[in-house]
């Protein structure tokens, strides 16, 4: 079965016309590269210069779609033409051949070359001198140099120019990806901390919100109805309050990670009141320690929300929530009767536990959320361990 070449590039054919139809012209004219007379002339004439001739050009359609057998028909065909008065445009294409193998060939073929042709150099050099001993055997290393040995260092030489610069394009695009792939990061990382911002200040708001005007549409008592319309409104008023706050932390342009106005443990006495007001029964046990910022952000979100899922999912009993400090961890645990209600309930989707395990994780602390027996009966427990020894100060929202 027959091999089938690939199809040549069209530079290609119209290099291989181009010599063609310039050796023909060269041919027409009479002018050949060596007389008639020299010793190693062995088909004199102007007819079997045409051979050598049409074979190089057809060696020029494959100079880069197969460039080793380009090359080497074509040095089959440059010996033909030596033996042959000779054309000048034999001697270019096969000089073009040697330049293409070089550049467009394997990596092989790209390193060898160079150092074969290098050797015929020196060989065809040093060789006839040593024969002849005459000054002008020297010539015949120097027109090997130029027609092998140049054209194939002329080869490497682009050829690694192009392949440091496919190298350098390809960090670049590397550069280029790795810097999408942390700008990509950051901003799932922002969105994170948006989003468990936004749960934490507003979902206890809406919950009280929600949990009141249920009562007050279920209960046909004005005075029920007006507790529960008051109830609402400080709820209102605070959760606007906390979303105003957020709106100035998305458009500050300082580039601090938390407000001045950030919640702080000091804040708890105030945000186990404002529970107590929407019904909760709760009692705080808090010790006063300084703890880094980070941690004291983590805990006061973790305990508002706490207290939040206890509004919405609590049984009818007491919430406790401590916070204490042992073995260089601040340890948060809030507690609420687990059981089925005949209050009102509110809408949750799971958020809140999720964003309180984050906060911790951060931190590298440790997050634990479910129901567990006691002697007053179940009870719902959530506890965070939030490490405070080495803390490093930053975003932990």
């Amino acid at each position: 079965m027959a091999v089938r070449l690939p199809r040549p590039r069209r530079f290609d054919v119209y290099v291989a016309l181009g010599s063609l139809l310039g050796g023909l012209l060269l041919w027409a004219l009479g002018l050949a590269t060596r007389p008639a007379t020299e010793v190693y002339v062995l088909l004199p004439g102007r007819w079997p210069v045409l051979l050598p001739l049409a074979v190089m050009s057809g060696c020029e359609l494959l100079r880069r779609t197969a460039p080793r057998i380009a090359l080497l028909t074509g040095t089959a065909a440059i010996v033909l033409d030596l033996l042959t008065q000779g054309n000048l445009v034999t001697i270019l294409m096969y000089t073009d051949l040697m330049y293409a193998a070089v550049l467009y060939g394997p990596p092989a073929s790209a390193h060898r070359i160079p150092r074969i042709t290098g050797l015929l150099t020196v060989a065809g050099a040093v060789v006839p001198f040593a024969v002849w001993r005459e000054p002008e055997a020297l010539l015949i290393g120097v027109v090997t140099g130029l027609v092998a040995f140049g054209p194939a260092s002329t080869g490497l030489i682009v050829r690694n120019h192009r392949e440091a610069a496919d190298a350098a394009r390809l960090r670049a695009e590397q550069t280029a990806l790795l810097a999408e792939m942390d700008r990509t990061q950051a901003v799932t990382a922002e969105r994170a901390r948006m989003a468990r911002e936004l749960h934490d200040m507003v979902a206890n708001h809406l919950s009280a919100i929600a949990i009141h005007s249920t009562a007050a549409l279920s209960l046909d008592d004005p005075k029920t109805s007006q507790d529960a319309l008051v109830v609402i409104r400080e709820n209102s008023v605070e959760g606007l309050a906390e979303m105003r706050r957020l709106i100035g932390i998305l458009r500050d342009s300082s580039g601090d990670v938390e407000p001045s106005a950030a919640p702080t443990l000091e804040g708890l006495a105030a945000l186990v009141d404002g529970a107590r007001t929407n019904g909760l029964d709760v009692t705080l046990d808090a010790e006063r320690s300084e703890v880094p910022a980070p941690v004291e952000l983590a805990a006061y979100r973790i305990v508002q929300e706490s207290l939040t899922n206890a509004l919405k999912h609590a049984a009818p009993g007491r919430v406790a929530v401590s916070l204490a400090r042992r073995d260089g961890s601040l340890v948060v645990g809030v507690t609420s009767p687990y059981g089925d209600r005949d209050a009102p309930r509110a809408p949750g989707s799971g958020a809140g536990l999720v964003g309180m395990r984050e906060r911790a994780a951060l931190l590298d602390g440790t997050f634990e959320a479910g129901p567990e027996d006691s002697p007053a009966g179940k009870i719902w427990a959530v506890r965070a361990t939030l490490p405070v020894h080495d803390t490093v100060e930053g975003d932990t929202a």
